[in-house]
């Protein structure tokens, strides 16, 4: 299984990569943290990252798409109040990426640090938060909806 050796970074809240290496995880890591609950989507192939995004423009959707690890301790901490975003937010799509299952991929989108977030409107960046920060996480969900959100 792949590991990945993290660095903490407590001012921002997420988890600088420094290096992989194909260690066995240690199980203590993983605490029992729904990562994809609510109306977040797994994104687990690249074939299912196309068919979300095609599916969001066909609705009318921006998209929210969280890379995350499991082992990642602020990608844990924010993980429930994401869940809980979707299920406030119909309007945005929100999708969820793990890194480490989709190594390339993630690589391909210039990942540094978990949680990284990118707003995407027709697919496109439109913008993008690094780090597990609720309040600016809000913030920026708000200025990017359209539609208000339900209570």
């Amino acid at each position: 299984m792949l590991a990945v050796f993290t660095s903490f970074n407590n001012y921002m809240g997420n988890c600088v990569v420094k290096s992989h290496s194909h260690v066995k995880e240690d199980d203590s890591l993983h605490q029992d943290v729904e990562f994809a609950s609510g109306k977040v989507h797994l994104i687990n192939t690249k074939e299912s990252w196309d068919q979300k995004l095609e599916q969001a423009r066909g609705d009318g959707k921006m998209v929210i798409a969280n890379f995350s690890a499991t082992w990642c301790g602020p990608c844990k901490m924010i993980a429930p109040y994401y869940c809980e975003l979707s299920e406030h937010y119909p309007s945005i799509m929100f999708l969820l990426i793990d890194v480490d299952e989709l190594i390339d991929f993630s690589t391909s989108w210039d990942i540094k640090a978990t949680p990284t977030f990118f707003f995407l409107r027709d697919g496109q960046e439109i913008d993008k938060l690094v780090g597990a920060n609720k309040p600016e996480l809000e913030r920026k969900i708000a200025s990017v909806n359209v539609v208000p959100r339900h209570q």
